[in-house]
């Protein structure tokens, strides 16, 4: 059981080394995609898979999880969008806390009831402040959340939001636009967040294409999620890994 997956982030974070991410959607991903996803990922240098979903419908999140693992060596981080997706075969499990909301079921309801399995999962557990940002279209994360996302152009309230997360003592800040976003996380927020936390940043949602995901990084993000757009076109994995592994950043 892998227990350095945080470990693996923070040591990037202060390398200025940055990450890829390809999330997967258990519902959507069968074992003929699964199999052309993971032989990209290993052949484009994909750093993490995080799997997961707003919904979770099949029973394939076991079984998915096992055949990367059986396939490759690439850490299997769960994103889980309740508490009942949850797999002692990954290596870890963000345990979300929705901070961007006023909603106390996702800010720490689900987790009192989804503790003791948790724990006895193995999993390494990592807490994280999920940040969902307004990116111009409904989505399922918002609507499933029942939470009001940070209006895309108050960077100032997702900063501070951030600041009291890390405070908190939250160890990684997840800020997403949503899967479908129309409209992406701007550069100006993810750099203002940047610069006043010391945890890593990661960044999803309406990512869909290397240039965004160049920029994002450029801009203070530290790990880069993809779902969607891979899943329309995996030949967008190779670019996307390209641009994201060629920032150079230089450190103070």
């Amino acid at each position: 059981m892998n227990k350095g997956i945080y470990q693996l982030l923070t040591s990037h974070r202060q390398a200025g080394k940055k990450s890829f991410a390809v999330l997967i959607d258990p519902d959507k991903a069968d074992e003929a995609i699964l199999d052309r996803l993971i032989e990209k990922a290993l052949a484009c240098r994909v750093d993490h898979f995080f799997v997961g979903g707003s919904l979770v419908i099949s029973n394939r999140l076991d079984s998915c999880i096992q055949q990367i693992k059986t396939q490759c060596s690439i850490p299997v981080t769960l994103f889980p969008g309740s508490p009942s997706q949850i797999s002692s075969y990954a290596d870890a499990l963000l345990y979300l806390s929705l901070i961007s909301g006023r909603n106390a079921e996702l800010l720490i309801g689900q987790h009192v009831i989804s503790a003791p399995f948790v724990k006895k999962s193995g999993l390494e557990i990592i807490p994280t402040g999920y940040m969902v940002i307004d990116g111009g279209a409904p989505t399922t994360v918002s609507y499933i959340s029942n939470a009001n996302p940070i209006p895309a152009d108050k960077d100032d309230i997702a900063m501070c939001t951030a600041m009291a997360g890390e405070m908190l003592g939250l160890k990684l800040i997840y800020m997403d636009a949503g899967s479908g976003a129309r409209k992406p996380i701007t550069e100006s927020m993810i750099a203002q967040v940047a610069s006043q936390i010391s945890i890593p940043l990661i960044i999803g949602g309406g990512i869909t294409d290397p240039e965004k995901a160049y920029l994002n990084c450029k801009a203070g993000a530290d790990v880069i999620v993809v779902g969607n757009a891979i899943e329309k076109d995996v030949s967008l994995m190779a670019e996307i890994s390209s641009a994201i592994h060629g920032v150079s950043v230089r450190l103070k």
